[in-house]
Protein backbone atom coordinates (compact mmCIF):
# COMPACT_ATOMS: atom_id res chain seq x y z
CA UNK A 1 0.00 0.00 0.00
CA UNK A 2 1.17 3.53 -0.73
CA UNK A 3 2.52 5.40 2.33
CA UNK A 4 0.00 7.78 3.84
CA UNK A 5 -3.04 5.51 3.35
CA UNK A 6 -4.48 3.04 5.87
CA UNK A 7 -7.00 0.21 5.70
CA UNK A 8 -8.38 -1.44 8.84
CA UNK A 9 -11.19 -3.61 10.14
CA UNK A 10 -12.39 -3.03 13.69
CA UNK A 11 -13.40 -5.74 16.17
CA UNK A 12 -15.17 -5.84 19.52
CA UNK A 13 -12.39 -3.78 21.13
CA UNK A 14 -13.85 -0.79 19.26
CA UNK A 15 -17.39 -1.83 20.22
CA UNK A 16 -20.58 -1.47 18.24
CA UNK A 17 -20.37 1.33 15.65
CA UNK A 18 -23.96 1.17 14.35
CA UNK A 19 -26.85 3.45 15.27
CA UNK A 20 -29.59 1.04 14.15
CA UNK A 21 -29.15 -1.88 16.57
CA UNK A 22 -30.93 -0.60 19.73
CA UNK A 23 -27.70 0.69 21.23
CA UNK A 24 -27.44 4.05 23.00
CA UNK A 25 -26.72 6.59 20.22
CA UNK A 26 -24.53 8.71 22.49
CA UNK A 27 -22.38 5.68 23.30
CA UNK A 28 -22.07 4.85 19.61
CA UNK A 29 -20.93 8.37 18.77
CA UNK A 30 -18.33 8.24 21.55
CA UNK A 31 -16.97 4.99 20.10
CA UNK A 32 -16.85 6.47 16.61
CA UNK A 33 -14.98 9.52 17.89
CA UNK A 34 -12.54 7.29 19.77
CA UNK A 35 -11.90 5.32 16.57
CA UNK A 36 -11.31 8.52 14.60
CA UNK A 37 -8.85 9.73 17.21
CA UNK A 38 -6.98 6.40 17.13
CA UNK A 39 -6.78 6.67 13.32
CA UNK A 40 -5.30 10.16 13.63
CA UNK A 41 -7.99 11.87 11.60
CA UNK A 42 -7.62 15.17 13.42
CA UNK A 43 -10.80 17.12 12.74
CA UNK A 44 -11.96 14.76 10.02
CA UNK A 45 -14.57 12.03 10.48
CA UNK A 46 -15.34 8.70 8.87
CA UNK A 47 -18.32 8.83 6.52
CA UNK A 48 -20.84 6.08 7.27
CA UNK A 49 -23.86 5.18 5.12
CA UNK A 50 -27.42 3.93 5.53
CA UNK A 51 -26.99 0.42 4.13
CA UNK A 52 -30.09 -1.17 2.58
CA UNK A 53 -28.84 -4.19 0.57
CA UNK A 54 -29.20 -2.30 -2.68
CA UNK A 55 -26.80 -1.44 -5.50
CA UNK A 56 -26.47 2.34 -5.13
CA UNK A 57 -22.95 3.80 -5.17
CA UNK A 58 -22.51 7.34 -3.85
CA UNK A 59 -19.58 9.68 -4.46
CA UNK A 60 -18.69 11.58 -1.29
CA UNK A 61 -17.09 14.97 -1.85
CA UNK A 62 -17.74 16.42 1.61
CA UNK A 63 -18.78 14.58 4.78
CA UNK A 64 -22.38 14.83 5.90
CA UNK A 65 -25.42 12.77 6.72
CA UNK A 66 -24.96 9.19 5.65
CA UNK A 67 -26.28 8.50 2.16
CA UNK A 68 -28.69 5.63 1.56
CA UNK A 69 -26.34 3.39 -0.38
CA UNK A 70 -24.29 0.23 -0.14
CA UNK A 71 -21.05 1.62 -1.54
CA UNK A 72 -19.21 4.92 -1.36
CA UNK A 73 -16.34 6.40 -3.35
CA UNK A 74 -14.24 9.46 -2.50
CA UNK A 75 -11.05 11.29 -3.45
CA UNK A 76 -9.64 11.24 0.08
CA UNK A 77 -12.64 11.54 2.40
CA UNK A 78 -12.31 8.77 5.07
CA UNK A 79 -14.94 6.07 4.57
CA UNK A 80 -16.53 3.33 6.70
CA UNK A 81 -18.71 0.30 5.97
CA UNK A 82 -20.47 -1.65 8.74
CA UNK A 83 -21.16 -5.39 8.82
CA UNK A 84 -21.91 -8.34 11.08
CA UNK A 85 -21.65 -11.24 8.52
CA UNK A 86 -21.94 -9.48 5.14
CA UNK A 87 -18.72 -8.88 3.21
CA UNK A 88 -17.01 -5.52 3.84
CA UNK A 89 -14.83 -4.58 0.87
CA UNK A 90 -12.31 -1.74 0.98
CA UNK A 91 -10.72 -0.53 -2.26
CA UNK A 92 -7.86 1.79 -3.08
CA UNK A 93 -7.29 3.23 -6.56
CA UNK A 94 -4.09 4.94 -7.59
CA UNK A 95 -4.49 8.00 -9.80
CA UNK A 96 -1.61 8.66 -12.22
CA UNK A 97 0.17 11.98 -11.61
CA UNK A 98 -2.15 12.81 -8.69
CA UNK A 99 -1.42 12.53 -4.97
CA UNK A 100 -5.11 12.10 -4.12
CA UNK A 101 -6.16 8.45 -4.37
CA UNK A 102 -9.64 7.11 -5.03
CA UNK A 103 -11.02 5.38 -1.94
CA UNK A 104 -14.08 3.11 -1.76
CA UNK A 105 -16.01 0.86 0.60
CA UNK A 106 -18.66 -1.72 -0.27
CA UNK A 107 -21.34 -3.51 1.77
CA UNK A 108 -21.64 -6.80 -0.10
CA UNK A 109 -24.43 -8.86 1.41
CA UNK A 110 -26.25 -11.61 -0.44
CA UNK A 111 -28.35 -9.21 -2.62
CA UNK A 112 -25.32 -7.03 -3.31
CA UNK A 113 -23.14 -9.93 -4.36
CA UNK A 114 -25.89 -11.27 -6.64
CA UNK A 115 -26.35 -7.80 -8.18
CA UNK A 116 -22.55 -7.31 -8.48
CA UNK A 117 -22.29 -4.10 -6.50
CA UNK A 118 -18.52 -4.62 -6.60
CA UNK A 119 -18.44 -3.94 -10.34
CA UNK A 120 -20.69 -0.91 -10.00
CA UNK A 121 -18.27 0.51 -7.42
CA UNK A 122 -15.23 -0.14 -9.58
CA UNK A 123 -16.91 1.62 -12.52
CA UNK A 124 -17.40 4.70 -10.32
CA UNK A 125 -13.79 4.51 -9.11
CA UNK A 126 -12.48 4.37 -12.67
CA UNK A 127 -14.76 7.24 -13.67
CA UNK A 128 -13.08 9.21 -10.90
CA UNK A 129 -9.60 8.50 -12.27
CA UNK A 130 -8.54 5.27 -10.55
CA UNK A 131 -6.06 3.19 -12.52
CA UNK A 132 -4.47 0.34 -10.55
CA UNK A 133 -6.95 -0.81 -7.88
CA UNK A 134 -6.32 -3.03 -4.86
CA UNK A 135 -8.94 -4.59 -2.58
CA UNK A 136 -9.21 -5.83 0.98
CA UNK A 137 -12.02 -8.32 1.62
CA UNK A 138 -12.83 -8.09 5.30
CA UNK A 139 -14.13 -10.65 7.79
CA UNK A 140 -17.51 -12.14 6.87
CA UNK A 141 -19.45 -15.35 7.26
CA UNK A 142 -17.80 -18.21 5.39
CA UNK A 143 -19.31 -20.71 2.98
CA UNK A 144 -19.31 -23.48 5.59
CA UNK A 145 -21.41 -21.40 8.01
CA UNK A 146 -23.88 -19.43 5.86
CA UNK A 147 -26.84 -21.80 5.56
CA UNK A 148 -29.59 -20.81 3.11
CA UNK A 149 -32.59 -22.52 1.50
CA UNK A 150 -31.67 -24.65 -1.50
CA UNK A 151 -33.59 -22.48 -3.98
CA UNK A 152 -31.80 -19.36 -2.74
CA UNK A 153 -28.44 -21.05 -3.21
CA UNK A 154 -29.47 -21.99 -6.74
CA UNK A 155 -30.66 -18.47 -7.57
CA UNK A 156 -27.55 -16.67 -6.29
CA UNK A 157 -25.14 -19.20 -7.77
CA UNK A 158 -26.84 -18.75 -11.16
CA UNK A 159 -25.57 -15.16 -11.06
CA UNK A 160 -22.27 -15.83 -9.25
CA UNK A 161 -21.25 -19.51 -9.58
CA UNK A 162 -18.42 -19.18 -7.07
CA UNK A 163 -20.93 -18.66 -4.25
CA UNK A 164 -22.27 -22.24 -4.40
CA UNK A 165 -21.38 -23.95 -1.14
CA UNK A 166 -22.38 -26.49 1.49
CA UNK A 167 -22.26 -26.01 5.26
CA UNK A 168 -19.95 -28.07 7.42
CA UNK A 169 -23.06 -29.96 8.53
CA UNK A 170 -24.12 -30.79 4.96
CA UNK A 171 -26.89 -28.30 4.10
CA UNK A 172 -27.12 -25.73 1.25
CA UNK A 173 -25.00 -22.64 1.76
CA UNK A 174 -23.54 -19.59 0.04
CA UNK A 175 -19.89 -18.52 0.05
CA UNK A 176 -20.23 -14.76 -0.34
CA UNK A 177 -16.52 -13.92 0.15
CA UNK A 178 -15.61 -16.39 -2.61
CA UNK A 179 -18.11 -14.65 -4.86
CA UNK A 180 -16.65 -11.24 -4.07
CA UNK A 181 -13.11 -12.42 -4.70
CA UNK A 182 -14.16 -13.86 -8.06
CA UNK A 183 -15.83 -10.59 -9.05
CA UNK A 184 -12.72 -8.63 -8.11
CA UNK A 185 -10.40 -10.98 -9.97
CA UNK A 186 -12.59 -10.73 -13.09
CA UNK A 187 -11.97 -6.98 -12.95
CA UNK A 188 -8.17 -7.46 -12.70
CA UNK A 189 -8.15 -6.17 -9.14
CA UNK A 190 -5.54 -7.51 -6.74
CA UNK A 191 -7.01 -8.91 -3.51
CA UNK A 192 -4.50 -7.95 -0.82
CA UNK A 193 -6.30 -9.60 2.09
CA UNK A 194 -9.29 -11.82 2.84
CA UNK A 195 -10.56 -11.95 6.41
CA UNK A 196 -11.72 -14.72 8.70
CA UNK A 197 -15.24 -16.03 9.33
CA UNK A 198 -17.35 -13.80 11.57
CA UNK A 199 -19.51 -16.64 12.88
CA UNK A 200 -16.44 -18.61 13.96
CA UNK A 201 -14.52 -15.66 15.46
CA UNK A 202 -15.65 -14.58 18.93
CA UNK A 203 -14.08 -11.10 18.75
CA UNK A 204 -16.18 -10.18 15.70
CA UNK A 205 -19.88 -9.36 15.61
CA UNK A 206 -21.99 -12.01 13.84
CA UNK A 207 -25.73 -11.80 13.27
CA UNK A 208 -25.92 -15.51 12.51
CA UNK A 209 -24.22 -16.32 15.83
CA UNK A 210 -26.32 -13.86 17.86
CA UNK A 211 -29.10 -11.72 16.38
CA UNK A 212 -28.72 -9.19 19.21
CA UNK A 213 -25.37 -7.99 18.04
CA UNK A 214 -23.49 -4.86 17.00
CA UNK A 215 -21.59 -3.97 13.84
CA UNK A 216 -17.88 -3.66 13.18
CA UNK A 217 -16.42 -1.55 10.39
CA UNK A 218 -14.15 -1.67 7.40
CA UNK A 219 -12.23 1.60 7.18
CA UNK A 220 -10.03 3.46 4.71
CA UNK A 221 -8.38 6.84 5.17
CA UNK A 222 -5.51 9.05 4.12
CA UNK A 223 -3.05 10.67 6.50
CA UNK A 224 -2.69 14.43 6.39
Amino acid sequence: MRPGISVAFSDDDAGNLALHVADNPDDVMVRRARLEAAAGLGGRRFQYMNQVHGKAVEFISVPGDGPTADAMVSRGQPLAVMVADCVPVVLLGEVPDDVNPVLAVVHAGRPGVAADIVSATVVEMRNRGAAAISAWVGPSICGECYEVPEQLRTDVAAAVPETWSTTSWGTPALDLPAGVRAQLQALDITVEYSGECTRETARLFSYRRNQKTGRFAGLVWTHE
